[in-house]
């Protein structure tokens, strides 16, 4: 079974079912992949909008069937994307994510469509 990861806004829309959601297919879900750095930044969102801690955890942990550590590799690679992704914003999450998908050569889930105008060699969906 191939692997994906997912950034945080398509936890978040699996969450919130926003518009995209619904092309996340059992299989596709089945196969997922989150940073825990992309947890920690759904968990937060979810607190800070007023969700019970436990809950928020367990919600933000639920649409990814698996959880990855960020290692030392992953942020050596988040740290040298900052250059290429500086003009478009792309936070540390962001970052984080991408450097998953690229240490792992797998394909990643996003619903930020300026993510379509990266290059980085791994192949990007754009949910919405």
């Amino acid at each position: 079974m191939s692997k994906v990861v997912f950034d945080a806004s398509v936890l978040l829309a699996v969450i919130y079912q926003e518009r995209g959601f619904e092309k996340l297919t059992p299989e596709l879900l089945s196969q997922s992949m989150v940073s825990a750095v992309n947890l920690a930044e759904v968990h937060s969102k979810l607190v800070s909008s007023g969700w019970p801690a436990q809950d928020a955890w367990e919600d933000a942990c639920s649409p990814a069937n698996e959880i990855a550590p960020f290692t030392a590799a992953q942020a050596e690679i988040a740290g040298n994307l900052v250059k290429q992704t500086r003009t478009m914003g792309l936070s540390l999450g962001d970052r984080a994510c991408l450097a998953l998908a690229l240490d792992l050569k797998v394909p990643v889930y996003t619903a930020d469509r300026s993510w379509k105008q990266l290059s980085l060699g791994v192949r990007i969906h754009v949910i919405r």
